[in-house]
Formats: C-alpha cells, structure tokens, sequence
C-alpha cells in the first residue's frame, strides 16, 4: 500500500518480534529509530514501559544482562583494553586486570539493566524497574535504525 502512496519500491527486510506478557513500541521523533521491550509482567505502567523503550533508543545496549554479551564482543572488548593499556606503558603483568576493570565499565555501559537510567543517573534501569513494582524485568529488546540505501 505504501509503495502505491509514495511511487517507490519498498521492501521489507527484517521481520522482528517479541513475546511477553506485556509488550510495547516506542518510535523515536524523525521516525528513523523504534525500540520494542517485552517485561516478565501483564499491565505494565505505560510510562515505566515507555521510558525503558526510550532508554533502549537513546542507549544501544548490546544485550539484557553480562552473561548474554556474546564471546566475541567481550574478546574485542577486552583487547581493546589490553591494547590501550600496553600504549600507556602499563606493566605486562597487569593488563588483564585493567582489561577485566574495562570490561565491566564496558557492562555497566553497554546491558540494559546494568546502565544508568537516562532520566534519573543515579539508579539503573534495574532499580527503575523495582521501584516501580519489585517483580518487574524486562526479559526481551529490540532496537530498530532505518538507513536510507
């Protein structure tokens, strides 16, 4: 239907979906970026729903929690440590602690519950969650950019 309104072909390549209890949307202004969260509970507030789909828009989290960051993003990671360390002529024999500290910043940066809540620094989306009823999680994301090829 829309390729009819706008004249230009148009295909769809990437169908996603999330089941949970409860699940909602976010599409950012400019509608050029969309966030979908599914939480373990049915009847979420509409607005702690939409302001952890917000934090996944604004954020880009890599993943929910540090055991699901994949293998291969915590190797470059680490070696990205490494690498900065060796070039700031720390000692050899305590580059992996620096890359062990890196990788946990990398964590609190980078999963969804682990960061700093964007409307409130001083807590995480976790404690976010829990202050808003103590059983709340999310158990699913996806963050979505639309490029123009």
């Amino acid at each position: 239907d829309r390729m009819g309104v706008t004249g230009e072909k148009m295909e769809l390549n990437v169908y996603e979906q999330i089941t949970a209890p409860t699940v909602i949307a976010y599409i950012h202004p400019g509608n050029k970026l969309a966030a979908i969260v599914g939480f373990n509970k049915a009847n979420v507030d509409e607005q702690v729903a939409k302001d952890v789909a917000m934090q996944i828009a604004a954020m880009n989290p890599v993943a929910l929690l540090p055991e699901e960051v994949s293998e291969e993003i915590k190797e470059r990671e680490m070696s990205i440590a490494r690498e900065k360390a060796k070039e700031a002529g720390k000692p050899e024999n305590l580059l992996d602690k620096i890359a062990e500290g890196a990788l946990n910043k990398f964590y609190k940066d980078f999963t969804l519950l682990q960061q700093e809540f964007i409307k409130n620094p001083k807590q995480t989306v976790a404690q976010y969650l829990v202050a808003s009823d103590k059983e709340l999680t999310v158990t699913a994301f996806k963050r979505f950019t639309l490029n123009a090829e």
